[in-house]
């Protein structure tokens, strides 16, 4: 099928001097935000909030800034004004395509089908090694944005023929409430949702969207808390919480670790980590070791070599683990999907193209295992 891309990401911007103040709460908003306001059909009262002496606490995800009259969170995309927390990319759309669900990657939910992926400005975490930093480090009255309604979503979703819609490119919590108006309408259309994340979300938001969400692909981008606290900007233990309530919701998890050479690599931490996800995700977990590439704030470093991700793969494998990949390398058996029981190829991928399916109901067709997924 020939894929629309409807509005593309932004350019590379220079990073302005705002960008690099990452860790005070609220930036105070340098514009006329009661004009924006009044002007921008994009602003709505924002969830999860409380209204404390001198301001508003947001409790969308475990920062749970506190935040005076005319101050934004440390997202940039959630502002006090007149006491009151608003979202200010609701309907925002920055990045739109129409994208292969294999590009997320989601490979356990209706292969070689396209997702109509949308983002918004906005991230509540700060990786030095962001592959979509121009989405994500920059504010929301910046310019490259469409308006898009969450029922003007779901009708372009139909009309491109796809099968899901993903919430993806930059960081879905912080447009929470946009991601969840328009997954609980495509829910009552019959299309899949699909949440790209990096996991830093509070308890209670997570439970009341996860009715409306198919799969979560949850970025766990190393398991040394010293690392996620110096190249991510939180703690690890937050993502690892938010992994344990999506199992105990029983939800379709797939897990993706972008391998850093010097950072990341470490293979006695990645054996822990397959360890973890083996014991509290359970052995079917799908997990991705992607190769990274120089950017951002890492352009210093050298792209993954491809040796350390087969070695991260098979000690996966080692530790049960039975639907492990590598991402970023195409034309390698590693991008293939086989039966944990007979081991024959059950789904054949190069790159993002999905050359054979040989999974019937649900089923292995050579020896009937069950697998995981959305088929």
């Amino acid at each position: 099928m020939k894929k629309n891309n409807l509005f593309l990401p932004a350019s590379i911007l220079i990073l302005n001097i705002l960008l690099s103040i990452t860790f005070i709460t609220g930036l105070p908003a340098y514009f006329n935000e009661k004009v924006f306001i009044e002007r921008n059909p994009s602003i709505k009262e924002a969830f999860f909030y409380e209204k404390v002496d001198h301001g508003v606490k947001c409790h969308l995800c475990p920062r749970n800034c506190f935040l005076p009259e005319g101050f934004r969170g440390k997202c940039r995309v959630r502002i006090n004004t007149g006491g009151k927390l608003y979202t200010m990319v609701y309907g925002m759309a920055s990045a739109v395509n129409i994208d292969p669900i294999e590009k997320k990657p989601v490979y356990h939910l209706k292969p070689g089908t396209d997702a109509f992926s949308i983002a918004t400005k906005g991230c509540n975490l700060r990786c030095n090694f962001c592959q979509n930093w121009q989405l994500s480090q920059n504010n929301p009255e910046d310019k490259n944005t469409v308006f898009l309604s969450p029922e003007k979503i779901v009708q372009l979703a139909k009309q491109y023929n796809s099968t899901s819609i993903a919430y993806t490119y930059s960081e879905p919590i912080v447009f929470y409430e946009y991601v969840y108006d328009t997954a609980k309408l495509a829910k009552e259309n019959g299309i899949y949702n699909v949440f790209v994340s990096g996991g830093y979300i509070n308890e209670k938001p997570l439970e009341k969207i996860l009715p409306y969400l198919d799969i979560i692909k949850i970025d766990l981008k190393g398991f040394n808390n010293d690392f996620y606290k110096k190249f991510v900007g939180c703690e690890l233990k937050n993502i690892l919480n938010t992994l344990k309530i999506l199992k105990k919701y029983n939800k379709l998890i797939e897990v993706v670790n972008l391998v850093i050479p010097g950072l990341n690599d470490d293979m006695d931490e990645i054996k822990k980590m397959c360890k973890w996800i083996y014991e509290n995700l359970g052995d079917d977990t799908p997990l991705f070791f992607s190769r990274f590439f120089p950017n951002y704030l890492l352009i210093n470093l050298p792209a993954t070599d491809i040796e350390t991700l087969k070695n991260a793969y098979n000690i996966a494998k080692e530790q049960g683990l039975h639907y492990v990949y590598i991402g970023n390398v195409p034309g390698t058996q590693y991008e293939n999907t086989y039966c944990p029981k007979c081991g024959k190829l059950i789904i054949g991928r190069y790159g993002y193209t999905v050359t054979e399916i040989n999974i019937i109901d649900g089923r292995c067709k050579f020896c009937g295992e069950k697998i995981p997924g959305i088929w």
